[in-house]
């Protein structure tokens, strides 16, 4: 079995419950999609019921096709759909991936949903699947995403410049971040501390 088989699995800590994404989703995902706060620094954008539909479909090839395992994420406490978090660029030879292509709706922003979903998935690449190496990526600009992956304890590597086209025709500088296996005893016990605080 490879990583993107075993991946794919449902992550469940009590709070949040992250599981495989399937077309059975699209209504709710689309109910918490179309607000436009989430793809300010998105490589995709949603505007209308077109480009939605172009990003559902989208999520759901790359999950059939093996790109990314895609993860439809639940708020247990209301049993609503939060968002959506994926692995991607899974190298299953070098022991590395990332995580990323990560969005909540606007009710599920600021409530801790992100660290819960981002510690089981970083508990299933170092524990489970034996990565050496987690990587994490986002736009320059984007102060809050850099402060939320410093306050998982992921290290700031560098920017690449003109990494990829924006939908406004721009160019994005990305800043990547990774979280290495030595790494993650200490990263495991500062965001389980930041979750129980919450």
């Amino acid at each position: 079995m490879n990583w993107h088989e075993r991946a794919a699995t449902v992550l469940d800590d009590g709070v949040v419950r992250l599981r495989p994404i399937t077309t059975t989703d699209r209504e709710g995902i689309r109910s918490v999609a179309m607000d436009p706060a989430i793809w300010r620094y998105f490589v995709a954008l949603v505007t209308d019921e077109a480009s939605f539909e172009t990003f559902f479909d989208t999520m759901i090839a790359d999950h059939a096709a093996g790109r990314r395992v895609v993860f439809h994420i639940t708020d247990l406490a209301t049993g609503r759909t939060a968002g959506s978090m994926s692995y991607g660029n899974l190298s299953e030879a070098d022991r590395r991936l990332e995580i990323g292509w990560s969005w909540l709706g606007r009710d599920f922003r600021g409530a801790g949903i992100n660290r819960h979903a981002k510690l089981l998935l970083l508990h299933n690449a170092f524990e489970r699947l034996g990565a050496e190496r987690v990587e994490f990526k986002t736009d320059q600009r984007n102060e809050q995403a850099r402060r939320a992956l410093r306050n998982i304890g992921a290290t700031e590597e560098g920017i690449l410049r003109s990494f990829n086209p924006m939908p406004d025709g721009t160019r994005r500088d990305a800043v990547y971040y990774s979280v290495l296996r030595n790494e993650w005893p200490s990263v495991r016990e500062r965001l389980t501390a930041r979750v129980a605080a919450r």
